[in-house]
């Protein structure tokens, strides 16, 4: 039975689409690039890829990137005018910086945007063509597209609890709905849950106060830490090998590898396309969280115990 509970593998080199921390570095990386740089041209290899029909890709030319920044997982460079260039990289999108009018590759090449100092390609490593840019003309419109998190390295403690008990969610769903925090996904939630010694599942009603001052202390902690470290591996380059999973994390992606604190076999639950990697020792006293899969398959022989697997 143990077997076939644990059996699986690591989605370690599956594309995983960047978040907050990832889009940071992307962020600083485009600023020291493209501020205060005149638009030349945009080639738009795919069009799929471009979700909005006004303005036309035309008006652009010319314009200054006058700011850039991030909106969730959205990458938002800003041009004079209120014109707006917006970006979502979804789970393949990777955006490259090459030399200035380089051509755009056929198989994986989406858009790209020509300064005189290089060229800003798009690319997608999917067939599924997830990835997606706007082009938008007002601030009105950009607006629509923030689905109202707040950022969650802004907030005070008492403003971060405020924001996840809205509504009573499980922490998962609490820390990843861009409604509540914005920029935080998969990757990162459970890295931080990890370090909070707090189940994925546990409903945010029942957090104590010092659960509370954990969590919130993980959040900063996790996402402060991750910035500084892609920004010491990327140096003055431009970010290459993007993806919220790095072989350095502790529980995301490492199904079955030993958690680096407690040396126990780090579990999952698989939900639709996610997972959610976890340690049952250090957050859930020993016990098993059922997959919702699994468990239905196998019903009363459902381990409920780390030992169980053993």
């Amino acid at each position: 039975m143990a077997s076939r509970v644990a059996s699986g593998t690591r989605r370690g080199k599956l594309p995983q689409m960047p978040e907050l921390p990832d889009i940071t570095v992307y962020l600083e990386a485009l600023e020291h690039r493209l501020l205060d740089e005149p638009l030349l041209g945009i080639r738009i290899a795919s069009p799929f890829v471009l979700r909005t029909t006004s303005p036309t890709p035309e008006t652009f030319i010319g314009r200054r990137v006058v700011r850039l920044q991030r909106i969730a997982k959205r990458i938002v460079i800003g041009f004079e005018g209120d014109h707006y260039a917006v970006i979502h990289l979804m789970i393949a999108g990777r955006l490259k910086w090459l030399a200035a009018g380089k051509a755009i590759p056929k198989r994986l090449g989406l858009a790209a945007f020509d300064f005189s100092g290089g060229t800003l390609l798009l690319t997608e490593a999917s067939q599924k063509r997830r990835a997606s840019l706007h082009l938008i003309g007002s601030d009105e419109d950009l607006a629509s597209l923030d689905p109202g998190g707040a950022d969650p390295l802004s907030l005070s403690l008492d403003a971060f609890t405020r924001v996840l008990s809205q509504q009573n969610h499980t922490l998962k769903r609490a820390l990843t709905d861009q409604r509540y925090l914005a920029g935080i996904g998969n990757a990162y939630s459970d890295e931080i849950l990890h370090q909070a010694r707090l189940s994925p599942m546990k409903q945010t009603s029942r957090l104590s106060d010092q659960e509370w001052e954990a969590l919130y202390d993980s959040t900063c902690k996790i996402l402060t830490d991750w910035i500084e470290r892609l920004r010491a591996e990327t140096a003055d380059s431009f970010p290459e090998k993007v993806t919220a999973f790095h072989e350095e994390m502790a529980v995301h992606g490492k199904y079955k590898a030993p958690c680096p604190d407690c040396g126990r076999p780090i579990q999952r639950i698989r939900y639709a396309s996610n997972e959610c990697n976890y340690c049952a020792e250090c957050q859930n006293q020993g016990n098993l969280l059922a997959d919702r899969s699994l468990s239905r398959l196998l019903k009363k022989d459902w381990p409920k115990r780390i030992e169980d697997l053993d």
